[in-house]
């Protein structure tokens, strides 16, 4: 396929490659959320195991990665909504 019919698909479906990078944004920040919840479940399990106090690091990473996850899905939304006005 040559590279003037694939930029030629491409402009005629604008609404499709947005979505698509939609998609690109949602992925990573599924995987985010997804490890911030199993950091959070062995940070609960050493707790149970261990009385120690845990340290500052073992918080803030957790609460980093919600962030950056909701934030990526929150992109994708927008994103998602803005291929269906084009």
């Amino acid at each position: 396929m040559s590279l003037q019919v694939l930029w030629g698909l491409l402009a005629a479906h604008p609404a499709k490659l947005i979505n698509v990078l939609a998609l690109l944004f949602t992925c990573p920040g599924g995987l985010l959320l997804h490890s911030a919840r199993r950091r959070e479940a062995v940070v609960r399990q050493h707790l149970a195991v261990d009385d120690a106090v845990v340290d500052t690091f073992g918080q803030r990473v957790p609460r980093f990665y919600y962030v950056l996850g909701f934030s990526c899905l929150a992109l994708a939304l927008l994103l998602s909504w803005f291929s269906t006005w084009v």
